[in-house]
């Protein structure tokens, strides 16, 4: 009997996947910032030597990473498995929601905010096998959710990391000063997730063939993600990320051939794009100008620039001009809402939603979001 991981490795990987090239062509973010780099490149041509780098290799290496490693989770179809428990368990529409939000949340304290992701979006995509959900809504919530728990932690982002570092305190202090915003930020998201996902029972599609599960591509995918997150946390991202390719290379080939390879020529090019615009005159200028020895416009600034470059390029550059680390922190981690630009988990999301409009939607909540984080963290800072 031959076994079903060598019948998946035959599969023929440009069956398995649309084409690189025309994936791109209906990625609008990818123009936009294709668009933005030639331009940055036309002003500022002498600047091209340093292009490779402003790229920071080991997130790209990591991210790749945890494509492979997500990827082979899903192909090996235990998600959809998990998921028809989850949904069994779960008895309504609006309590599956407030579990997946609050998962997302914890996951990304402890395991950072894009592997939050990284498990929690291709759960939620599995559901579709099972049940009828609003996924676009679901993922976006998720979004949210990535962002606000992973403030509470030094490792839970890039930013938070980069400012622990600044800030030279412990792994329980730095989690202690960050978790009043963190209770602020969480409190209205779990309140917005209950109004906007009703209490109706669960429609579930019981004609639905029972999804069955490779278990060699589980556990080889499992084994591999300890050592490769180990690996990485000692600055050893680049060499992990190989050996990873290279295991599925040899023992389960379409797991690369469907990784989402247009998805990191995106993140370089937005580290060159951001980076450049960070190095600008005018941004230098405009940081002078705020003002950003006043606390209060400093929080301000932090929201706004995170708008701009999104908020690990942000919080680098407050940093150059205020040692306040827990303010920029507060700010640039707020800041991670409204845009999708405003920081790199919305574009993780959004890359991972079929719907090609769900960035409208994010809109919809993650601006709103915004204005009341900010106002009430505002509150928190400077009036309560």
């Amino acid at each position: 009997m031959t076994s079903t991981i060598e019948s998946n490795s035959a599969v023929s990987a440009p069956a398995a996947i649309p084409s690189f090239f025309a994936t791109l062509r209906s990625d609008y973010f990818f123009w936009i910032l294709f668009s933005l780099f030639v331009l940055l490149t036309a002003f500022a041509p002498n600047k091209i030597a340093e292009y490779p780098g402003l790229v920071d290799w080991p997130t790209i290496a990591t991210l790749a990473g945890l494509l492979a490693l997500t990827k082979g989770v899903e192909l090996s179809g235990y998600l959809s498995h998990l998921g028809a428990q989850l949904t069994a368990l779960m008895p309504t529409e609006r309590a599956l929601a407030v579990f997946l939000v609050l998962a997302t949340a914890l996951l990304s304290m402890l395991l950072t905010n894009d592997v939050g992701l990284f498990v929690m979006v291709p759960l939620t995509l599995s559901l579709r096998t099972t049940i009828k959900l609003p996924l676009t809504r679901l993922i976006i919530f998720e979004a949210l959710a990535a962002n606000a728990g992973s403030a509470l932690t030094p490792i839970g982002n890039p930013q938070n990391l980069f400012l622990w570092q600044l800030s030279h305190l412990s792994f329980e202090r730095y989690v202690l000063a960050m978790l009043p915003m963190v209770s602020i930020l969480m409190i209205p998201l779990v309140l917005l997730t209950l109004v906007a996902f009703p209490g109706v029972k669960l429609a579930v599609e019981k004609d639905r063939a029972k999804s069955l599960v490779n278990k060699k591509l589980l556990f080889l995918s499992l084994i591999l993600y300890v050592p490769f997150l180990v690996f990485t946390d000692l600055h050893f991202a680049i060499p992990a990320v190989l050996v990873v390719i290279g295991i599925y290379l040899i023992v389960h080939r379409t797991v690369v051939a469907r990784i989402d390879w247009a998805l990191l020529l995106v993140f370089i090019l937005m580290f060159v794009d951001l980076r450049l615009v960070a190095q600008l005159p005018l941004v230098h200028v405009w940081a002078e100008a705020v003002g950003l020895a006043h606390p209060e416009r400093l929080y301000f600034a932090g929201i706004v620039a995170s708008q701009l470059i999104s908020n690990v390029p942000a919080a680098i550059l407050l940093a150059e001009y205020s040692r306040d680390w827990r303010l920029i922190a507060y700010a640039v981690n707020v800041g991670g809402f409204g845009f999708m630009l405003g920081s790199l988990a919305n574009i993780i999301a959004l890359r991972m939603t079929p719907d090609k409009r769900a960035w409208i939607t994010f809109h919809a909540y993650s601006i709103p979001f915004l204005l009341i984080a900010a106002g009430l963290v505002y509150v928190w800072l400077f009036v309560g």
